[in-house]
């Protein structure tokens, strides 16, 4: 499945969110994205109709199965392209912003040759 940017990021984010803290809510992307509530209720209802994410009775952030997935590949894609530029030399700050513009766009070819690479170094 072919996601946009702007839904890989949310899911990506609901995922890493969930590592840190036991609910992750609505404004927990709001401060994430400097977005506006209304702003991030938009796209958590797109979410919600595209079955990648689930909101509970307290308006906890689930993700689905589907979503889940999606946000698992985009977090590994980040984490194997930050490790490849921090291993240029990049600084991991750098890295780790350049890893968010780079992760939608790069080709899965392009991709699988990197994680290949990095995993000779690991």
């Amino acid at each position: 499945m072919k996601t946009r940017e702007s839904v890989e990021n949310y899911l990506e984010t609901i995922l890493v969110e969930s590592k840190r803290k036991e609910i992750v809510r609505a404004v927990d992307l709001c401060s994430h994205f400097g977005f506006s509530r209304p702003t991030v209720s938009v796209m958590l209802k797109k979410l919600r109709e595209s079955g990648l994410v689930e909101i509970d009775s307290g308006n906890a952030l689930l993700l689905t199965e589907q979503g889940k997935k999606i946000a698992e590949e985009t977090y590994e894609r980040h984490c194997v392209i930050s490790k490849m530029l921090i291993m240029l030399g990049v600084s991991a700050e750098t890295a780790k912003e350049d890893a968010c513009k780079i992760e939608h766009d790069l080709s899965e070819e392009t991709y699988e040759c990197l994680k290949k690479h990095l995993a000779k170094y690991e």
